[in-house]
């Protein structure tokens, strides 16, 4: 278990935001096509197949599905949010952190999910129930951020997982290393549990 969650602390620092990554980092969403060896392709949301060389060690890790229960104060999150009209932040996805990747990638910065978005990475301070939604305090070191999250927004956490989940038509999340030669190199991929297409 300590092996998987220092691994996990190395795929989460591959999710950084390009500004923090000491190399270019792209976030393939999609389906897996195919497996061979070490080469993953991947049909990406865009329509395109990507072709990622994996380590020769990599591993697989599970996305899967929680509820609202379980944002409570004290967790530790990652959210993405598109900015309303009227200034309010709204939450397109909830990640839940494991206890042992507190901490990973605080902050506030803008992400990739959808035009516009951002995402903040921080511990829950304060949950406000409005209707079916919640409304959070979220603190990270240097400011906080205010996110409703509406009832159907996906709630997800990392569970460990292993390679058999890598099958055609899996639903994956990769962080890979842009190489200088343009080639895609990962040493971890993301697979949603019982079908879930990873939200983040």
């Amino acid at each position: 278990m300590r092996a998987y969650m220092w691994v996990l602390s190395l795929l989460l620092a591959g999710f950084a935001t390009a500004a923090l990554a000491q190399a270019p980092v792209e976030r393939i969403r999609g389906d897996v096509v195919s497996v061979d060896g070490t080469t993953l392709k991947v049909k990406s949301r865009g329509g395109d197949v990507v072709s990622v060389k994996l380590a020769d060690n990599y591993t697989v890790g599970a996305v899967a599905k929680r509820d609202l229960s379980a944002v409570v104060p004290g967790v530790y999150v990652g959210t993405a949010t598109l900015t309303l009209l009227d200034g309010t932040m709204q939450a397109l996805e909830v990640l839940v952190f494991p206890e042992s990747a507190r901490g990973s990638n605080e902050g506030h910065y803008p992400w990739d999910l959808q035009p516009g978005s951002m995402m903040t990475n921080a511990t829950v301070a304060d949950v406000v129930a409005i209707d079916k939604a919640r409304k959070l305090t979220l603190k990270y070191k240097d400011g906080q951020q205010v996110v409703i999250v509406p009832p159907d927004a996906p709630i997800v956490t990392f569970e460990p997982g292993d390679r058999a989940m890598l099958v055609p038509g899996a639903h994956i999340i990769v962080g890979a290393t842009k190489q200088p030669d343009g080639t895609l190199t990962a040493s971890r991929v993301n697979v949603g549990k019982d079908g879930l297409v990873p939200p983040m």
